[in-house]
């Protein structure tokens, strides 16, 4: 069976104030009528059973989750004590699916990103399922066409085509963030993707990895296990979990790991990492202004502005601001500046304000 795996982490530093750590980016709606989590499951409708969907998020957010996807059931909700980035995030709910069903086939999926069309998803993912099908040892990958010379990216490179599938590839190597002039000439080569963190493998396949690669945590995931539906589940993920070594699946599999494979996404995707996303997922007015909420402006053009419908926000001789109103806080900044919004909340913690986090 497949299983979909939904990491959803995080505190969304960079959407604040919308976005705080009991209401992360992916519990918000920033792009349609459902939150991006909600958007996430039903991304897999129709291809992935709600018992076979599973949410690994921590304590915080663990009840807010719950209540947005009521279709799933809470035991599978899995709730890190401790933030240990993707690998153990993984490894956790590989553990879990594996004892559900020992033939189980993982995709894995960041909750906070956006993919255009479901049914182009949907084939990706059945493609992908195929490739794993038909060799169970190999990891299989998302790679993103790059649009431009990214450097806030990953990029995967791209060596062999696999026999008899389409736009499949074996990985030739991972490459980190570049430099502006690197990003260009890897965008002219037309040999390497964006690495979007979308994956799909056998359960037992990565643990496997994981045993190789990271064996301590692969003997932690053991023990925490083992535990499973016993009564003493939450003692042992408590003591064990926040042990494991802090790395990306990336890092501690991927990148040392044979058989990584890359499909080229047939699907458009952007990872909204910052407010300055908002404007390629929404309508404009005809002065480039993406507008939620009461507003009024005046000689006022490209400017992002969130608000409610009861708050007018209103605007006079301003250009390329973002202003983001919320009950108990208000951003106004230049969108030069929204990479620094993480400077705010430091400010913040500094004076105390925790309440506003």
């Amino acid at each position: 069976m497949l299983h979909a795996v939904i990491m959803a982490g995080g505190s969304g530093t960079r959407f604040w104030p919308q976005s705080r750590k009991k209401m992360p980016k992916q519990l918000l709606k920033l792009s349609g009528d459902r939150t991006m989590i909600q958007q996430t499951v039903d991304r897999c409708s129709g291809l992935i059973r709600p018992e076979h969907s599973w949410i690994v998020t921590n304590a915080v957010q663990a009840t807010a989750t719950s209540h947005q996807l009521p279709e799933l059931p809470s035991e599978n909700i899995l709730v890190e004590p401790q933030a240990r980035n993707t690998a153990p995030c993984v490894g956790l709910a590989a553990i879990h699916t594996v004892q559900r069903d020992p033939d189980a086939i993982m995709l894995i999926m960041p909750a906070d990103h956006v993919i255009s069309t479901s049914d182009d998803f949907q084939n990706a993912v059945k493609q992908a399922t195929a490739v794993v099908d038909a060799e169970p040892n190999r990891l299989v990958m998302f790679g993103i066409t790059p649009t431009f010379p990214s450097t806030g990216f990953g990029y995967v490179e791209r060596g062999s085509s696999l026999q008899d599938v389409k736009h499949a590839f074996e990985v030739d190597a991972f490459h980190e963030k570049p430099q502006l002039q690197l990003a260009e000439e890897y965008v002219a080569s037309g040999d390497f993707y964006w690495n979007c963190g979308i994956f799909c493998w056998k359960a037992e396949t990565i643990l496997n990895q994981l045993q190789q690669h990271e064996p301590d945590t692969y003997q932690r995931l053991q023990r925490v296990g083992q535990a499973i539906g016993q009564g003493g589940y939450d003692q042992v993920l408590a003591e064990e979990f926040p042990q494991m070594n802090s790395i990306s699946i990336d890092c501690a599999v991927l990148e040392r790991a044979t058989g990584a494979t890359v499909i080229e996404a047939p699907f458009n995707w952007d990872d909204v990492g910052s407010w300055l996303a908002v404007p390629r997922l929404a309508d404009q007015d005809e002065s480039g202004n993406t507008i939620e909420g009461a507003f009024v402006g005046v000689d006022t053009k490209d400017c992002i502005v969130r608000t409610s419908n009861n708050h007018l926000v209103a605007t006079l001789g301003v250009s390329d601001l973002i202003i983001v109103h919320t009950d108990d806080a208000t951003l106004v900044a230049h969108q030069r500046d929204s990479e620094r919004i993480k400077e705010l909340l430091l400010k913040l913690k500094e004076q105390d304000g925790v309440e506003y986090l």
